[in-house]
């Protein structure tokens, strides 16, 4: 699966950032340069894949 990192930005200026092929924290991680880059984030929404390990999502994409 590909590792992607969404970043929108809407007219008003606010900023979404999503990881999508991530497991675990290494989303966090991966988009840490970014959220440093940006400001301290208002909320933190985590997705399903977050709360997987590793292991499962290698498991899934077999």
């Amino acid at each position: 699966m590909n590792r992607v990192i969404d970043v929108t930005i809407s007219p008003q200026g606010e900023v979404s950032i999503q990881t999508v092929g991530y497991s675990g924290s290494s989303c966090q991680e991966a988009s840490r340069f970014l959220e440093q880059a940006l400001g301290i984030p208002r909320s933190d929404r985590k997705t399903p894949e977050f709360y997987q390990t590793a292991e499962a999502t290698q498991q899934q994409q077999q």
